[in-house]
């Protein structure tokens, strides 16, 4: 692995190891002021660091009943243009819920578009969805 994809998948691990415990800081020190973030439970775009920092504040009041939580990181990429480099790869969330065995709780893919900005990468784009997810069908209309 090339210094510039073990620093950026570092950046995005550290982030990640804070995340599932429950901690948004280790992202939302990584947004550039102007990020802009999709995931499949906002309805629009969100945008700006400071709209990050309202939509993930809940997290800190919360406790989570998933216990031994972990990742995968599957099959990193890192794609350099410039100041510019792109971040993609497959994440898989684990826990254990009360008196139950470790499951899957979510497959994820991601995007993340990271910006070098005064010396530093940060992301200025990110973008979440499921893997595979089941999309309902929506009901045939009368006479359709």
């Amino acid at each position: 692995m090339d210094t510039l994809s073990a620093e950026i998948i570092g950046l995005e691990r550290s982030a990640l190891d804070r995340w599932i415990t429950g901690d948004p800081q280790g992202y939302l020190n990584l947004y550039a002021p102007e990020v802009t973030y999709f995931d499949p439970f906002q309805e629009k775009r969100v945008d700006g660091l400071e709209t990050m920092k309202t939509l993930f504040a809940p997290m800190k009041d919360n406790k989570s009943p998933i216990t031994e939580p972990r990742y995968e990181m599957i099959s990193p990429k890192i794609q350099r243009h410039g100041d510019i480099a792109l971040l993609t790869f497959n994440l898989i969330n684990y826990g254990k819920l009360p008196n139950q065995p470790e499951t899957m709780l979510a497959r994820w893919n991601s995007t993340e578009f990271y910006g070098r900005i005064d010396g530093q990468w940060k992301i200025i784009h990110s973008h979440w969805s499921f893997i595979k997810p089941e999309i309902k069908q929506a009901p045939k209309q009368p006479g359709a």
